[in-house]
């Protein structure tokens, strides 16, 4: 039976989108959801990127800011854990081997930049998509909803912006 143009189209459509397959996105989709509920279910602790900084932070950094109690109570628990993310990823790189391991062609002054950008917006609405989008979202958080509808849409303008720019190349 031959395949209907939709079916063609669609199978175009997933490989431009994941060039490398999607089943690494899924398993890493599923490894946070499942990170995130068990910190919440076992021990009570929401997991959020932004806040896991800002309390490393108030380790080596005196200023008020780092040194809210929030962040000082519980910079050991979030510490440990972005420790294991980290260490995790290099497990990842260890078993799946360095010539299998993702890359960028995006320069470091670009990545630079956009992870100030980035570090500026978590803070500034007060979580970053970890936060909001994994958290907040599965506990029904309306501004988190919001932050997050807002991180969207303002990653889909950024996007299409750079791309028209660099003529298509991101």
């Amino acid at each position: 039976m031959a395949q209907s143009s939709y079916s063609r189209t669609s199978q175009t459509t997933m490989q431009t989108f994941f060039p490398h397959g999607w089943g690494h996105y899924l398993a890493g989709g599923l490894l946070i959801g499942a990170g995130v509920s068990l910190m919440f279910l076992l021990l009570g602790r929401i997991v959020g990127m932004s806040t896991f900084f800002s309390s490393s932070w108030s380790y080596v950094s005196r200023l008020p800011y780092f040194q809210q109690a929030p962040l000082v109570q519980t910079r050991l628990w979030r510490l440990v854990c972005a420790i294991g993310l980290v260490l995790g990823a290099g497990l990842w790189w260890w078993l799946s081997g360095p010539e299998q391991a993702q890359h960028t062609l995006v320069s470091p002054a670009r990545l630079l930049v956009g992870g100030l950008l980035v570090g500026y917006g978590s803070r500034l609405s007060n979580g970053c998509t970890s936060g909001h989008g994994i958290c907040g979202l599965a506990s029904l958080s309306r501004p988190s909803l919001v932050a997050v509808l807002i991180f969207m849409a303002v990653a889909i303008v950024t996007a299409r912006v750079f791309a028209f720019i660099s003529g298509g190349a991101v």
